[in-house]
C-alpha cells in the first residue's frame, strides 16, 4: 500500500481535490435551484444533464487523448471545469444550468479517463488492485468531505461556487508537476451489447437498473433535501451519510462476494436496499430515520456495482473481460441519465417521497430479476468465481478495464497456486 502511495500520491491528492469540488457543486446546485425557484422537473433536467455529458465524454475523451495527448486534455478540461463552476451563480436559468452541467459532466469524464490511464500505467501487476482500491476510496472520501463544506457557507451567495472552482484549479498542480511519465493510451475494442447480454443477462439488467439508482442518488438527493424542507446543515448531513454508507459497506459485501453464490448476495443486497428505500418514502420526514435510510441505501447500492461486475466476469472468457467494460459503462450511463428525470417526475407526482420510491422500485426490481435468474442456470462454484474489486459507478471505462485486467491476473495466480499444490 505504501508503495502505491509513494508512486501515485500526486494523482491521489489531485483526485481528492477534484472530487471535493465535484461533490460540492452537485449538492450545491440542488440547494441553490430551490432557492432560485426552479421546479422539481427543471432540476431533474439539470441533474440529468451531468450524466448525459459524462456519457458523451467517456466516448469522446479517448479520441481527444490520442490526438493531442494526456497533458493537454487534462489541462484544457480542468480549466473549463473551473470556469464553468463560477458561471452557475451568474446565470441562474435552468436551461443555462443544464448546458453548463453537460459541459461539467463531459469535462469530468475526460479528466477521469486521463487520470485513470496515468494510474493504470504507474501500477504494476502486483499492486494494481491496491492502486484501484485506494483510488476509489479517495473518490468517495472526496465526495463525503464535500458535504461538510456545504454546511459552512451560504448557498444563496457566491463563495460556495468559488470554492470548488479553486479546488479544481489547485488539483491539477500536483498531477501536472509530478514526474510520472505520460502513458500511452490504449483502449480495448468493446463487446457488443447483444453478446454481453447473452453472456450475463443479470449483469446487463442489473447494471442498467443500478445506473438509475446512482443517477437519482448522486443527482437528486440534494433536490430531495430541499423539497423535504431540510435546512442546509441537515441536507449536508443527509448527503454525507448517503455517501459514507458506500464506503463502510464496500469491504464486507466484497468479502461475502468471494465466499458465496453471488446471485444470492445480489438478491439480498438489492432487497435490503429496496426495502429500506421504501421505508424512507414512508418515514423520511423523521430526520433520524432519514439518516439511517440514507446510510443503508447508499451502502447497498454502490457496492452492488462492483458485485455485478464481478458476477459478469464469472461468465466471461479471460480475453473478453476488458472488452465487456465498454458495454457495462454504456448501460450504466443510460440508466444514470434516466434516473434523475424519472425521480423528478415522481417527486412532482408524489412529493419528496418519490425520490425514495424510485430507488426502492429499481432495487426491488433488481432483486426480483436476480431471483428469476437463479432458476435459469446453476451457480458458479465459489472456487471458480472471479475476484471482487470495489469500483465506484463514477469510474470511467479505463478504471473498469484495469479492474478486469486485475481480476484476470488474480485468477491466473490462483490457478498457478492450485497447480503447485
Amino acid at each position: 500500500m505504501f508503495d502505491v502511495l509513494k508512486t501515485s500520491w500526486a494523482l491521489f491528492l489531485g483526485m481528492l481535490l477534484l472530487m471535493v469540488g465535484n461533490g460540492l457543486q452537485g449538492s450545491l446546485l440542488g440547494v441553490r435551484g430551490g432557492l432560485e425557484g426552479f421546479s422539481t422537473f427543471e432540476m431533474s433536467v439539470v441533474m440529468s444533464a451531468y450524466f448525459a455529458g459524462f456519457f458523451g465524454g467517456s466516448r469522446m475523451a479517448p479520441a481527444m487523448i490520442r490526438r493531442v495527448g494526456h497533458v493537454r486534455v487534462f489541462a484544457a478540461l480542468g480549466s473549463l471545469i473551473s470556469a464553468v463552476l463560477i458561471l452557475f451563480p451568474v446565470i441562474t436559468d435552468p436551461v443555462a444550468w443544464a448546458l453548463l452541467r453537460v459541459t461539467i459532466g463531459f469535462c469530468f469524464s475526460g479528466v477521469y479517463v486521463t487520470a485513470e490511464s496515468w494510474l493504470n500505467n504507474a501500477a504494476s501487476n502486483d499492486n494494481r488492485g491496491k492502486a484501484l482500491s485506494v483510488y476509489m476510496i479517495v473518490q468517495m472520501a472526496g465526495v463525503v468531505a464535500a458535504q461538510g463544506l456545504l454546511a459552512l457557507g451560504d448557498p444563496s451567495g457566491y463563495v460556495l461556487f468559488i470554492i470548488p472552482s479553486v479546488l479544481v484549479s489547485i488539483s491539477f498542480a500536483p498531477i501536472l508537476l509530478s514526474i510520472s511519465p505520460t502513458p500511452a493510451f490504449q483502449q480495448t475494442k468493446p463487446m457488443s451489447l447483444s453478446q454481453l447480454f447473452r453472456v450475463s443477462p443479470l449483469g446487463c439488467v442489473g447494471i442498467f437498473l443500478l445506473g438509475g439508482v446512482f443517477g437519482a442518488q448522486f443527482g437528486m438527493a440534494p433536490v430531495y433535501g430541499t423539497e423535504a424542507g431540510l435546512e442546509v446543515g441537515r441536507i449536508s448531513a443527509f448527503l454525507g451519510t448517503l455517501y459514507a454508507g458506500a464506503l463502510v459497506f464496500q469491504y464486507p459485501i466484497g468479502w461475502l462476494s468471494d465466499r458465496m453464490d453471488r446471485r444470492g448476495l445480489i438478491l439480498a443486497v438489492a432487497l435490503a436496499g429496496g426495502t429500506v428505500a421504501m421505508l424512507g418514502a414512508a418515514l423520511g420526514s423523521v430526520f433520524a430515520v432519514l439518516l439511517a435510510v440514507a446510510f443503508v441505501a447508499g451502502g447497498m447500492s454502490n457496492p452492488l456495482y462492483s458485485l455485478l461486475i464481478a458476477y459478469t466476469n464469472d461468465f466471461l472468457e479471460p480475453d473478453d473481460m476488458a472488452a465487456a467494460s465498454g458495454g457495462l459503462v454504456f448501460l450504466n450511463g443510460l440508466g444514470a441519465i434516466a434516473g434523475p428525470l424519472i425521480a423528478g417526475w415522481l417527486m412532482g407526482q408524489a412529493g419528496p417521497g418519490g425520490f425514495w420510491l424510485l430507488i426502492g422500485v429499481l432495487m426491488l426490481a433488481l432483486a426480483g430479476y436476480a431471483l428469476y435468474r437463479m432458476t435459469q442456470r446453476p451457480a458458479t462454484p465459489v472456487e471458480e468465481a472471479s475476484a471482487y474489486l470495489g469500483i465506484a459507478p463514477t469510474a470511467s471505462v479505463v478504471a473498469l478495464e484495469a479492474a478486469q485486467e486485475w481480476a484476470l491476473e488474480a485468477a491466473e495466480e490462483d490457478r498457478e497456486d492450485d497447480r503447485e499444490t
